[in-house]
């Protein structure tokens, strides 16, 4: 079948390099794409926001599955859109991105179906944000309540950080997604990522992962969309996977289901596991990025059957399988990121990066201009190697990060260092 992929990412590229090892894939499109989505299907100039302009080319085409990949166009209700249109598409519908496209559309749901996560509370007005802040102390989560492209969450360590963060939310940065705040408790203990797919009736585990949000070594800095990743998670042991899938992921399906709103697609659970076990700190629902990065090279199944069996219904017929490996995933970032960066420098030597054994180098943000590839975005390449440990893996990452020939662009030298912690 023909697919259309849309975004233009590093999980973008993860998923077009997936998609196109399919025997189930004729043709991939990828809208708008990047030089690396290049190398697995044809890159098409298509704004994504447009939804007559997808359906047209779909339509033009003969699309027979619509993958999309970033959240924006999933909380737009695109998949509403398609479907309306009759063209099968994999993502939640509007009604269920909200999900991710509101904090606390996701903290009524836990209340209203006993899904473990932080007490918390949700103002409209600054001055009742800032008298909650007071009364509860820090340390404290500020969270705008929208998209706000991973920058509108704060883990304020002082008072002084939460006030801060609550007028930052109220002073307009974030657009709409700041029309309101969502304050919650701290919670303690070790954060990872569980995936998981749904079809509205079932849902069935994919894999964990665990990121590294903060920009420097040793996580110190702001924090960022993601340094780099690695899977499986130790931390998510097999207990803690199965306490998931009852406690968070199946009440959550069941409960959409029961609102009328059905849940198709990737549940992205950000978890916070401490002693007493997993807590739900936020769902996104789309793959993540860079965790998708991670996740894909691990996955022995057919990427298609799996997207095709949740557009389907038909996921409770599905296990999908896993190589016993380990994936680790490096983030090279534009000098500054994640604040102002210089675009248009050069990058060389990523077919050197590759040559090494098992290293796939995905493209983030990058453009290819007269035969060469330049910075493009904040975070710029994903050099991900895969082994069969967590040293192999972070070994093999990191010789591939040395060959590349960028001088305007930085990584962080301590990816996985938690998980190497626990077997060392």
């Amino acid at each position: 079948m023909n697919i259309l992929l849309l975004g233009s990412g590093g999980r973008e590229h993860a998923l077009a390099w997936a998609i196109a090892k399919s025997p189930r894939t004729d043709k991939l499109f990828i809208a708008p794409g990047n030089p690396g989505t290049a190398q697995a299907g044809a890159n098409v100039a298509l704004d994504i926001a447009d939804h007559a302009a997808v359906i047209s080319f779909a339509r033009e085409h003969d699309i027979g599955l619509v993958v999309v990949g970033p959240e924006a166009p999933l909380v737009a209700g695109i998949v509403d859109d398609l479907a309306a249109a009759g063209i099968p598409a994999f993502g939640p519908r509007k009604a269920a991105a909200q999900l991710e496209g509101s904090k606390s559309f996701t903290k009524a749901l836990c209340d209203e179906f006993n899904i473990p996560t932080a007490a918390y509370a949700r103002f409209t007005e600054a001055e009742p944000a800032l008298l909650y802040v007071r009364e509860r102390g820090a340390p404290i989560v500020v969270k705008a309540d929208g998209l706000a492209a991973g920058k509108g969450v704060v883990v304020a360590e002082t008072q002084e950080q939460a006030e801060d963060a609550v007028r930052l939310v109220f002073s307009g940065q974030f657009g709409a997604a700041g029309a309101s705040v969502v304050i919650e408790d701290f919670l303690d203990g070790e954060e990872a990522s569980f995936f998981a797919l749904s079809d509205g009736e079932t849902a069935v585990p994919l894999a964990s992962a665990q990121d590294h949000k903060r920009v420097f070594d040793g996580d110190k800095g702001p924090n960022t969309g993601g340094m780099g990743a690695y899977s499986p998670a130790p931390v998510v042991t097999p207990e803690i996977a199965r306490r998931v899938m009852d406690e968070i992921v199946n009440p959550t399906v069941a409960g959409l289901k029961a609102r009328g709103t059905p849940y198709a697609g990737v549940l992205y659970a950000g978890l916070m596991i401490g002693a007493d076990g997993p807590k739900l700190i936020e769902y996104n629902a789309r793959f993540g990025d860079p965790e998708c990065q991670v996740l894909l090279p691990r996955l022995e199944s057919d990427i298609v059957e799996l997207l095709l069996a949740s557009v389907e219904g038909r996921l409770q017929v599905m296990e999908p399988k896993w190589r016993d490996e380990v994936a680790l995933t490096v983030v090279l970032a534009a000098e500054g990121y994640p604040g102002e960066v210089r675009k248009g420098t050069v990058i060389r030597n990523i077919e050197a990066a590759e040559a090494v054994e098992g290293v796939t180098v995905f493209h983030a943000g990058t453009r290819e201009q007269d035969g060469d590839i330049l910075a493009n975005g904040g975070r710029v390449l994903n050099v991900t190697a895969v082994a069969s440990t967590i040293e192999a893996a972070r070994a093999r990452a990191y010789e591939a990060v040395a060959r590349i020939d960028w001088p305007e662009g930085f990584s962080r030298s301590d990816i996985g260092w938690r998980a190497i912690g626990r077997v060392t």
